[in-house]
């Protein structure tokens, strides 16, 4: 079995968070860069089943810069095989078109019998990368999976939804994405960070994987235009003089609530 996890290094979730205003990118200066919380879990998933099945591999895959190596290493340091890290100044500020495309053919050239993705990143959101790349590999999927379970040639889970808990499953290969109800990333020791920097750890750019990162015949998205996030305005206060009520029922239907 060969387990291709897809991980993201974010700006850390207690940090600042700021938009470049002139590339209307993510300011990835504002704070510190860690692995993101939701993929921590993703690998744990992987390697929890490596270690109830010896012969497992657990690569893991990343579409980050240069400067994500030890984010990138803190997955092997948990446990992981091996590392491909894509690394390719011209998909700085890629749309998520292009991100899927990239990441599906990385798993392509890993290989894996399962891909286990987070269900959604801490800086982006979009929750959708887990399903495209499955659309782009032609795989079956299962998203939002709140428990995970892994056979020879099955995957099964729980997605947890407004209507209540349905059981999915689907055969192998497959892409799943998975929700923080899975639990948390294990410590890295210093025996697996000693490890971490003697495993496989391949660096690719796009082209050697095939993806043409200009295609004219893409359609990409196009950012318009980019904003800072305005002050917080002060709220209305109103104090009892024993008009009160008066002074909120006023208030609410100025507000449009009433």
């Amino acid at each position: 079995m060969k387990i291709a996890v897809l991980i993201k290094e974010v700006p850390d979730t207690w940090g600042e968070r700021r938009l470049d205003l002139e590339t209307g990118l993510t300011d990835r200066a504002a704070s510190a860069p860690v692995l993101d919380e939701i993929d921590e879990r993703a690998v744990e998933a992987a390697l929890s089943y490596a270690d109830a099945h010896p012969g497992t591999e657990v690569a893991v895959v990343a579409m980050a810069p240069a400067s994500a190596t030890a984010t990138i290493r803190k997955a092997l340091a948990m446990g992981a095989t091996s590392a491909l890290h894509v690394v390719d100044e011209s998909l700085r500020g890629a749309d998520l078109l292009l991100t899927a495309e990239v990441l599906a053919a990385a798993v392509r050239r890993v290989g894996a019998d399962l891909v286990i993705a987070g269900n959604l990143s801490t800086d982006g959101g979009a929750g959708v990368i887990p399903a495209m790349v499955a659309e782009s590999l032609g795989m079956p999927q299962l998203t939002g999976l709140s428990s995970l379970e892994l056979t020879d040639d099955a995957v099964a889970g729980d997605r947890v939804s407004d209507a209540g808990t349905l059981r999915v499953s689907a055969p192998l290969p497959a892409v799943v994405s998975v929700t923080e109800a899975l639990p948390e990333g294990r410590f890295t020791t210093f025996k697996g960070i000693m490890a971490a920097k003697k495993k496989p750890y391949e660096t690719m750019d796009a082209a050697a994987l095939g993806v043409v990162v200009e295609d004219p015949a893409v359609p990409r998205y196009i950012m318009l235009a980019v904003a800072e996030r305005p002050p917080r305005q002060a709220g209305t206060r109103i104090v009892d003089e024993g008009d009160a009520g008066e002074k909120l029922a006023a208030f609410l239907v100025a507000e449009g609530v009433a």
